[in-house]
C-alpha cells in the first residue's frame, strides 16, 4: 500500500512542477488547427464515400439490366 501511496504522490508532485503546461492561446490554436484538420478529413471520407457508393451502383446496376 505504501507503493502506492507513493507513487500517487509522486504523480501529483510531477504534474504540479515538472510539467510544462502550455498557455490558453496556444491552446487555442491547438483546438483550432484539430478542428480544422477533423473537419477536413471528414470532407475527404465523405467525398471517398460518394464516390465509391456511386461507382459501385453504376457496377451492380451493368448487371441489372
Amino acid at each position: 500500500m505504501a507503493k502506492l501511496n507513493n507513487y500517487f504522490r509522486d504523480t501529483i508532485e510531477e504534474m504540479r512542477y515538472n510539467v510544462t503546461w502550455p498557455s490558453t492561446t496556444e491552446l487555442q490554436k491547438s483546438a483550432g488547427l484539430v478542428l480544422i484538420g477533423s473537419l477536413v478529413f471528414a470532407a475527404v471520407v465523405g467525398l471517398m464515400d460518394v464516390s465509391f457508393n456511386s461507382a459501385l451502383n453504376a457496377f451492380y446496376q451493368s448487371f441489372a439490366r
